[in-house]
C-alpha cells in the first residue's frame, strides 16, 4: 500500500489468490497485478521471478514460522523453512539482479527480522534463516554497490495487526510491538535512501537485539530465563497448526 501511494506499479504474490485480489482492489491507481505462487514448491521462486518480467524493485517478504525446538521439526519442515525464508529470496535476487545491473538501476529489499541479529529460545531454525538472509543481503550489497543497484535489509521486531506474530496470539512480555504501516514506511525509506539496514521496533527490542549481536553470551543468559522462555513458548504454540507463509 505504501509503495502504491508513492506511485509504484505493483506486482503482488502470495499463496492466496483471493487475498491478492482484495488487496489490489484497495490499492490506489490501476495496473497492479497478482501472480499467485507458493514459494515452498520446487522451482516456484525462479518461476515467479521469470514471470514477473522487468522489475525495478524487489521486496522479498515471504516467510513461514520456524519456531520450536530443533527436535520438534521433521526434516521436511526444516527444508520448507529454509526454502521459503532463505533460498527463495536468494534465487529471486539471482534472476532479477543481472537486468538491474545492466540498466544501472534497481533495488533489492529483503524483509528479515531482529531474529537475524539476536538468537532466542525455541527459534533455532527461524534464527538460522534470518541470520542467513541478513548475511546474504549485506554481502550482496557489497557486490552491487558500484553497479547502481541498491540492496537493503528491513528487520522488524514483533509486528501487531498482521503477520506471523499477530496470528500467533503471543505476548511480547512488555517489549512492545510495531505496526505493518511502520514496516512499510521503513521499506520505502530504505529504497529511497539506499539504506543498508533498517530496524523497525521499539527501542527496548532494538537494544536487546544489539546486545545479542555484540555480546551473544550475555544475550544467551538473558534469553534462557523464564520470561523469554514463556514468551517464545506462547508464540510457538500459536504458530503450531498454522498453514504457513505470511
Amino acid at each position: 500500500m505504501e509503495l502504491a501511494r508513492r506511485g509504484a506499479l505493483l506486482t503482488l504474490s502470495s499463496r492466496k489468490p483471493e487475498e491478492l485480489d482484495r488487496l489490489i482492489a484497495e490499492l490506489p491507481a490501476d495496473g497492479h497485478r497478482a501472480l499467485p505462487a507458493d514459494l515452498g514448491d520446487d522451482g516456484a521462486a525462479e518461476g515467479l521471478a521469470a514471470e514477473a518480467g522487468e522489475v525495478d524493485v524487489l521486496v522479498a517478504n515471504a516467510g513461514i514460522s520456524g519456531t520450536g525446538r530443533l527436535d520438534d521439526f521433521s526434516p521436511e519442515e526444516m527444508r520448507l523453512a529454509l526454502r521459503v525464508n532463505l533460498e527463495a529470496p536468494m534465487l529471486m535476487a539471482r534472476i532479477l539482479a543481472p537486468a538491474m545491473v545492466e540498466r544501472g538501476s534497481g533495488h533489492l529489499v529483503f524483509i528479515a527480522s531482529l531474529s537475524g541479529k539476536a538468537a532466542s529460545p525455541r527459534s533455532s531454525v527461524y534464527n538460522a534463516t534470518k541470520f542467513g538472509l541478513r548475511g546474504f543481503a549485506l554481502g550482496l550489497r557489497t557486490d552491487l554497490a558500484r553497479k547502481g543497484v541498491g540492496v537493503s535489509l528491513v528487520s522488524p521486531g514483533f509486528v501487531r495487526d498482521a503477520g506471523m506474530f499477530a496470528r500467533s496470539g503471543g505476548s511480547t512480555a512488555g517489549l512492545g510491538t510495531t505496526t505493518p504501516e511502520r514496516v512499510a514506511a521503513a521499506t520505502a525509506r530504505a529504497i529511497q535512501r539506499d539504506r543498508a539496514e533498517v530496524a523497525v521496533a521499539p527501542l527496548r527490542q532494538r537494544a536487546m537485539a544489539h546486545i545479542g549481536l555484540t555480546a551473544p553470551a550475555v544475550a544467551a543468559r538473558i534469553q534462557s530465563g523464564p520470561v523469554a522462555g514463556r514468551t517464545t513458548e506462547a508464540i510457538d504454540a500459536g504458530h503450531r497448526g498454522q498453514d504457513g507463509s505470511g
